[in-house]
């Protein structure tokens, strides 16, 4: 199964209230992704920089292009931008990672 990886940046006094609000991760959220094929979602933490580095799978890595039009993504973008760097639509700034090492 594909894995993609990504990096975004939290903003400086903002990592407690981050872990609060994806410890109780909108149910319709979960759905969502889940229905979009992502599996084994994980999000770390470089607490000396603030970047964020997250890891998923998903059977088809074009579908999360689609998750911006979703109204539960949009409100959820819209939750977040307060304490993340975001784009104008609300998203968050995100940098795709190339893999360079993977030991399954």
């Amino acid at each position: 199964m594909p894995r993609v990886a990504f990096k975004m940046n939290l903003y400086k006094g903002q990592e407690a209230e981050y872990k609060k609000r994806h410890d109780a991760l909108w149910p319709e959220l979960e759905a969502l992704l889940r229905a979009t094929g992502v599996s084994e979602y994980s999000i770390f933490l470089d607490e000396t920089t603030n970047s964020l580095f997250g890891v998923l799978n998903i059977n088809d890595p074009a579908a999360l292009d689609n998750l911006s039009a979703h109204p539960v993504m949009k409100k959820w973008w819209a939750y977040m931008k307060d304490i993340m760097e975001s784009n104008a639509d609300n998203s968050p700034v995100s940098i795709p990672l190339k893999e360079v090492f993977y030991l399954p």
